[in-house]
């Protein structure tokens, strides 16, 4: 019952062949595009540890949005970063502030026609960096930052996100968020947690995007890589709490944790796919040791193999793009 019965190349043989037996495909549908806009910005200021990545404008990423539209991509999640910082982050909850405006024109632009999503989290607007207000000894405050992500949360919903992303890996967020989103009448807009989320090394880059004011690390919070069944009681806490989607960040290093997640949860499944793994290849490709387009193609077929339903990508549109030509 082996060779030659079974010569498995026979499913190999052509493009055709290969793409009739593909166990596993990519869709725009199943890409979500990650977007910063700045407040004060003029034009659009590129990223130089992402090549390709900027931080928008209104009118940029309103055309980013339209573009993920046509591309048939499947959401975009936004970060603002403000102006003006200070300990609390209390432009996070402006209704005029950058990320709350970007909501609403992001959604007079395109409507339903895109998932909108945007990022419950301080860290982008304390002058300390770190994804919560700090207590007197200089450690996150879990439960005080809880009140003011329950404040973000129907802030963003009232601006118009879809999905609220709690990025912040604080104890009883979800719950916390459901609750103050029921009690507003929100009770539509869906949670997705990012439910297991390690501090990485890999998220260098996106200090960058978000001009981040970080001094030390969060590893009091997100969770230690050496980790791996902590991930499932996260995840577990997460949806007990009402998340209606659950993630893994990051991706590339974190695939045997997106696996078990997948085979567990009742609810779809993200993975992002961070900063620091789009700039590895961005970079390697630039100095021509790396195919560009097939280490992409290659890179997020493998969080989806390994379970994700969806992906969180800065190549989200380029893909797309590519996904719809080779149709």
């Amino acid at each position: 019952m082996s060779f030659p019965n079974h010569r498995p190349r026979r499913l190999r043989t052509t493009p055709a062949m290969r793409r009739l037996t593909a166990e596993n495909r990519l869709a725009p549908a199943e890409l979500i595009l990650p977007a910063f806009i700045r407040e004060g910005l003029a034009e659009p200021r590129p990223i130089a540890s992402m090549p390709g990545v900027v931080q928008h404008t209104t009118e940029t990423l309103r055309r980013a949005a339209a573009e993920a539209v046509e591309l048939g991509v499947g959401g975009i999640m936004l970060f603002g970063i403000p102006e003006v910082r200070d300990a609390e982050g209390t432009a996070s909850l402006d209704p005029d502030g950058v990320l709350n405006k970007a909501i609403r024109d992001v959604r007079a632009e395109v409507g339903d026609d895109l998932v909108i999503m945007s990022d419950v989290c301080l860290d982008e607007f304390t002058d300390h960096g770190h994804c919560g207000v700090l207590d007197s000894d200089g450690y996150v405050d879990n439960d005080a930052t809880l009140e003011i992500y329950a404040k973000m949360a129907v802030a963003q919903a009232d601006a118009g996100a879809h999905v609220l992303g709690p990025s912040g890996m604080m104890d009883g967020q979800i719950g916390v968020i459901r609750q103050a989103l029921e009690d507003a009448g929100h009770v539509n807009t869906a949670v997705v947690a990012y439910a297991a989320k390690y501090a990485s090394a890999f998220y260098g880059p996106f200090r960058e995007a978000v001009d981040s004011q970080l001094k030390g690390d969060r590893r009091t919070y997100q969770m230690d890589a050496a980790n791996r069944r902590e991930a499932i009681q996260e995840v577990e806490l997460d949806l007990a709490e009402g998340a209606d989607m659950v993630m893994v960040k990051p991706a590339m290093s974190y695939l045997d944790i997106l696996r078990d997640v997948a085979e567990m949860s009742p609810v779809p499944v993200a993975a992002y796919q961070i900063s620091g793994e789009y700039a590895m290849i961005e970079a390697a490709a630039a100095n021509g040791w790396i195919d560009r387009r097939a280490a992409i193609t290659e890179s997020v077929l493998g969080i989806r193999r390994a379970g994700a339903n969806m992906v969180l990508t800065y190549w989200a549109s380029e893909l797309a793009g590519w996904l719809k030509e080779s149709r």
